[in-house]
């Protein structure tokens, strides 16, 4: 909960060319491209901007082509991505011209930071600047926050599978329900499993199982996500390591056998088994 992340091998595809024609022209096909903002305001539109100008550089004018796999609104980090993506095309940008803009690329240090800036916590954004599972933390408040992480070597047995939800959940009103306090016991039990899921996904899978158990979210959150949290503990009934992926509703199982073919009958989610991703890419395609 807001100190591990993991990267699943979903992508967006995003193309940035810088134009003559001053302002931001933006295209976008796939998931959320009859709800987002075809302007500057555009989430991957202002990421780029961010990165541009924290290595004091400008284009006069950007072409956006964004190309979108992610779901949104369903718990598997498409805010993340996208602001992510929008810092790695500036940074590509800076990379592949820096005697026009007069600056470097981004490090992945000021990857994490800047899109840990966009989120409020580095666990998403995170593990899409460096893949695979990451740990981050946090130091300090407000603007002076400083977001950092470390990437861990995930053991190569663990795989991935995902039960998109066919609904959305806002994750403002679902971070709404959780108490400002929780029980010590419960405080300590969640501390306990985030070792436990350090140890787990690096090198005894076996322990997933434990290391998914929560006290801290998904309890509080059920009654809102009542078809995700009744997959999740019919899948741990059934002795898979299943919980919900970030604010939900989206269910995120880490295994190393198969899955029963009966579990893509659950009606309401799309089972999708995917890679664990190495990261991003980025290629200059002058």
């Amino acid at each position: 909960f807001d100190c591990l992340g993991l990267a699943l091998g979903i992508y967006d595809d995003l193309t940035v060319t810088t134009i003559d024609e001053p302002g931001v022209r933006l295209s976008v096909t796939g998931e959320g491209a009859d709800s987002v903002p075809f302007d500057d305001t555009h989430l991957v539109a202002r990421a780029v901007a961010r990165g541009l100008s924290h290595a004091g550089a400008a284009a006069v004018g950007l072409q956006i082509d964004c190309v979108n796999a992610i779901p949104h609104s369903r718990g598997v980090g498409s805010s993340a991505a996208a602001v992510v993506s929008g810092l790695l095309a500036a940074s590509g940008l800076l990379g592949m011209a820096p005697e026009h803009l007069g600056a470097q690329s981004l490090s992945d240090a000021e990857l994490v930071q800047l899109s840990g800036e966009f989120e409020g916590h580095p666990d998403n954004a995170a593990a899409s600047v460096l893949g695979g599972a990451v740990v981050t933390w946090t130091e300090g408040e407000g603007e002076q926050a400083r977001y950092s992480a470390r990437r861990l070597k995930v053991d190569p047995r663990i795989r991935a599978t995902a039960f998109i939800s066919h609904t959305e959940s806002a994750t403002s009103h679902t971070r709404g329900l959780l108490p400002d306090s929780v029980p010590r016991c419960d405080a300590v039990f969640n501390v306990s499993r985030t070792a436990v899921a350090v140890h787990a996904l690096t090198s005894e899978p076996d322990l997933l199982l434990a290391a998914t158990e929560d006290r801290l979210h998904q309890g509080y959150r059920a009654q809102a996500l009542r078809p995700s949290a009744d997959l999740v503990a019919q899948l741990r009934a059934a002795g898979y390591a299943a919980t919900i992926s970030g604010a939900g509703p989206t269910v995120l199982v880490l295994h190393t056998a198969d899955l029963p073919a009966s579990a893509a009958q659950h009606r309401g989610f799309t089972m999708v088994e995917t890679a664990i991703s190495d990261g991003p890419t980025v290629v200059d395609a002058r």
